[in-house]
């Protein structure tokens, strides 16, 4: 009786004994509390009741850090929020040198949000966000390393601006569209008075060129099936008419100007 009494003691020992670690965790052993060392993963037996067993988690842990109330460099509120990427790579260091590691590893994620988005301007926010993202990771990352723990990442995901700086920012983003709308507006013009004065100096230089040009402003309008027709007359035969007309035009002002300074003759006597 007292042989199988024993038997099944030590059976329930072995079995109190077994331990499963995962393929993605790692099992810290202490026995009577002086630490043995990293076990896994699969099957392995320690010593019942004076030994224990902390497991760890060896996957990329995704966490969200809470949103940060930060006063940038040049004194603007902004809210923002970040994402961490990290792994355990130590995981008898993650058990012994710091209590929690990942409750830490959220704390020295936040205040390290604040102080180096605080030392940023909010032009340098949203124009260098890659270069933030690395330099978050690396002050993190060297807090993190003597836990055991590696930081790979740090995403700002979200920067919230307080509405009077949204308007701000509209109104300058559309004064700026403005400023390069008149600009190429500018351009073209000085473009097309260019082309304008090449194509003046063709046509000026042949005589039938103007002609020609006016039969082909003619064809054009006639396509649309205006009620309207145009019909290009010759500079060649206006021009002695309009010489004519100033000539006569100087002979008439001539004239009028004689009279008025000879003023009024004396009639003869008979």
């Amino acid at each position: 009786m007292m042989l199988t009494v024993l038997i099944v003691l030590v059976i329930l020992i072995a079995f109190w004994g077994l331990r499963v670690v995962q393929q993605y965790e790692r099992g810290v052993i202490f026995v009577l509390g002086k630490l043995v060392g990293a076990k896994g993963p699969g099957l392995f037996w320690v010593v019942p009741w004076i030994s224990r067993m902390i497991k760890v988690d060896l996957r990329i842990v995704t966490l969200d850090v809470p949103p940060q109330e930060v006063i940038t460099r040049d004194n603007i509120t902004i809210r923002v929020t970040a994402v961490v990427y990290f792994y355990v790579v130590d995981p008898t260091a993650a058990v012994v040198n710091v209590m929690n590691f990942f409750e830490a590893t959220t704390q020295i994620g936040q205040t390290t949000l604040r102080n180096i988005l605080g030392q940023s301007e909010l032009d340098e926010l949203l124009a260098e966000r890659k270069k933030i993202n690395q330099e978050l990771q690396e002050i993190i990352d060297e807090y993190t390393e003597r836990w055991g723990v590696k930081v790979t990442a740090v995403e700002v995901k979200d920067i919230e601006l307080p509405e009077t700086m949204q308007r701000a920012m509209a109104k300058q983003a559309e004064a700026e569209r403005e400023k390069r709308a008149k600009i190429i507006h500018a351009e073209g013009e000085l473009q097309a008075s260019t082309q304008l004065a090449q194509a003046a100096n063709v046509i000026a230089s042949q005589a039938g060129a103007l002609q020609l040009r006016y039969l082909q402003t003619l064809t054009e309008i006639s396509v649309e099936k205006n009620s309207t027709i145009v019909f290009p007359l010759p500079l060649d035969i206006v021009t002695p008419f309009m010489e004519a007309l100033k000539q006569n035009g100087h002979q008439e002002g001539i004239t009028q100007s004689l009279r008025h300074t000879d003023g009024p003759r004396d009639m003869p006597r008979r």
